[in-house]
């Protein structure tokens, strides 16, 4: 647990460090900020839901959210509500998805992936303008 905690500690001050130096833009702390607590928010919500026999938030949504970049939020979750943190298929699909977003997230990087986030802002710039 304390080698994966560590993970999530790198990765957000080498995110942190890529803004504070231009290499990302600012927008992208807050999207995992943001998809983060909303995934907790997730996985808080279908905990109560299983304990209560309710609804359940289906498996896809909650890995969607995970490869989005609420990865962070969603291994908080599974330790803290021990929630979604011994199904091995699940397990499996969610460290996935983690390697997925962070595969995107070392994209960024290159040129294109900054050619990418030089349109992307752009275009968000002419929608919000």
């Amino acid at each position: 647990m304390v080698g994966v905690l560590l993970i999530v500690i790198i990765f957000m001050l080498v995110l942190l460090g890529s803004v504070a130096k231009g290499l990302l833009p600012l927008g992208l702390v807050w999207l995992y900020l943001a998809l983060s607590i909303i995934t907790f928010l997730v996985y808080a919500w279908d905990k109560s839901a299983a304990i209560a026999q309710r609804w359940r938030t289906k498996e896809s949504t909650l890995h969607l959210l995970a490869i989005g970049g609420g990865w962070p939020g969603a291994y908080a979750a599974q330790r803290l509500l021990r929630h979604k943190s011994v199904k091995a298929s699940f397990k499996r699909m969610f460290w996935l998805s983690v390697v997925v977003n962070l595969a995107f997230f070392v994209w960024l990087f290159s040129l294109h992936g900054a050619e990418f986030l030089a349109n992307l802002s752009l275009l968000l710039s002419n929608i919000l303008a």
